[in-house]
């Protein structure tokens, strides 16, 4: 236990100063739900303002117990340690308008929202959004836009200080993907890429409003698309939305699931970047193959072709996204579809993107490394290196993504096993458990293996179970079984 005490000794200081500023950032982004209260007049007023005096006095306390001491270099452990706390500790301040709204909800159940929001998973507690306060739709996609793009990031974007440990939380807020760089400082690389995530949303967000889509809908579903989330205004989903808003929709989601990096050479018209990302072909690829099959599946029982190409590529999108939204099925379905796209959910989308899931780019690495050793059956002299883009790929890292993979499955079968000693049916438990270590909600299988929109009814243990595949999926891993590992704190730096 030494080791433990050494790490929080030293991180304490800057734990308590990232804990202090990503407060500032909730208190900032309450302002946008106060203010449609105040003209939406929705009787919420008073529980942003409490929420944001508590935040505010936290973030005080927060700096005033840091103090005026020397900055510590922050190495690997730290870097893990701060991560995990701040995933965990920042949500629960993130529950207070629930708990202050008077909607008479537990603890339990405001914090399971809040986890849901900021990990971008989108599973609920509430059944019937639409009867919310409208500002209260607005919070929970706000939630889930800061943390599409990683709470981490945020003060590292913000807080031009983090000179001695900014790389080492860069590289643990993406732990175990080698994440590109488009500065070669950090904060720089940093903006650049809140710069991207912030005119997408800013975008989406006009798109939808001159469709002609409600501003609440319209906020709401950038917030959420962009970032991954899947919060729904509706209990139908996104149904009532044209069939135009669901085709820019499906073209955000998809657009969604490509790393940030990429994504800014994109909106720089640097084309050539995208086109020669190998991680990039490979999720277009099996996004189109998905989205085609699922097609030629609900042409041949029956649907019209029209509306089950949109529906397969909407369908596909919030999977392979892992955004998770929901829209009424075909009048013809068969359990086939679900077969198809159930592996998505543990694809993912692009490693550096907002998405969930094992991510394309460790998919690729596992599936060359297997051939790769099939291929030295026949040829054992041979010697080949896995290669992405050209580079080789080490060892170390190779055997880091197949721990990661493992420990993936592990906790999604982990996971289900705790959800069926709650009293979950066990194809439910399956569904629930993947969908939610990939961060993206129950929405994908809902009606196909009888998973509910709403966690409502759910036993106690089944919703600390999710939250706790919640985050592992939202950090990756590494950080939350490093934190619980005794071994790893007693070894050297």
């Amino acid at each position: 236990m030494r080791g433990y005490g050494s790490i929080i000794g030293r991180s304490l200081r800057e734990l308590l100063r990232m804990i202090g500023l990503l407060l500032f950032v909730e208190l900032a982004a309450m302002v946008l739900p106060l203010v449609v209260s105040l003209v939406e007049g929705d009787g919420m007023v008073s529980a942003y303002a409490m929420s944001m005096a508590v935040m505010f006095a936290a973030g005080l306390l927060c700096f005033g117990l840091r103090g005026r001491g020397k900055v510590s270099v922050i190495h690997e452990r730290e870097s893990f340690f701060i991560t995990s706390l701040l995933w965990i500790v920042l949500p629960l301040a993130g529950a207070l308008p629930y708990l202050f709204g008077g909607m008479e909800l537990s603890p339990l159940d405001a914090i399971f929202e809040s986890f849901s929001g900021f990990t971008t998973t989108g599973s609920t507690i509430f059944s019937h959004p639409e009867s919310l306060p409208p500002s209260l739709l607005v919070w929970r996609a706000a939630t889930q836009w800061i943390g599409g793009m990683g709470l981490v990031l945020f003060v590292v974007a913000v807080y031009g200080g983090l000179r001695m440990g900014g790389a080492t939380l860069y590289d643990a807020e993406f732990s175990g993907t080698a994440q590109r760089r488009l500065h070669p400082h950090i904060a720089q690389s940093v903006r650049r890429m809140l710069s991207v995530y912030l005119c997408a949303t800013l975008l989406l967000m006009a798109l939808l409003l001159l469709l002609g889509n409600r501003y609440i809908d319209a906020v709401c579903y950038a917030f959420s698309t962009v970032s991954t989330g899947g919060f729904m205004t509706s209990s139908a989903g996104l149904t009532p939305l044209s069939s135009s808003s669901l085709a820019v929709v499906t073209v955000f989601m998809f657009t969604s699931g490509i790393n940030l990096a990429l994504l800014y050479n994109l909106f720089t018209l640097r084309w050539r970047l995208l086109r020669d990302s190998s991680e990039f072909r490979t999720y277009a690829l099996i996004f189109l193959v998905a989205a085609l099959l699922t097609t030629t599946v609900f042409v041949s029982i029956g649907n019209g072709f029209v509306a089950s190409i949109s529906y397969s590529f909407f369908h596909v999108a919030s999977a392979i996204s892992t955004c998770g939204y929901y829209i009424a099925p075909l009048p013809y379905w068969t359990f086939a579809v679900a077969v198809i796209v159930f592996p998505l959910l543990f694809v993912g989308a692009m490693s550096g993107s907002t998405g969930g899931g094992i991510k394309v780019k460790r998919v690729m690495i596992v599936m060359r490394y297997i051939r790769n050793y099939f291929t030295r059956m026949v040829h054992p002299h041979a010697v080949f290196g896995v290669k992405v883009d050209g580079m080789v790929i080490s060892d170390d890292y190779n055997n880091k993504v197949f721990a990661f993979v493992f420990l993936y499955l592990a906790f999604v079968l982990g996971g289900a096993f705790m959800l069926t000693v709650a009293g979950v049916d066990l194809s439910a438990a399956l569904a629930m458990a993947a969908a939610n270590m990939a961060n993206l909600g129950p929405a994908a299988f809902s009606g196909a293996l009888g998973v509910s929109l709403s966690y409502e009814v759910m036993p106690v243990l089944a919703k600390i179970t999710l939250m706790v595949l919640m985050v592992a999926g939202r950090i990756e891993i590494f950080a939350l079984v490093a934190l619980f590992s005794p071994s790893y704190w007693r070894r050297g730096k």
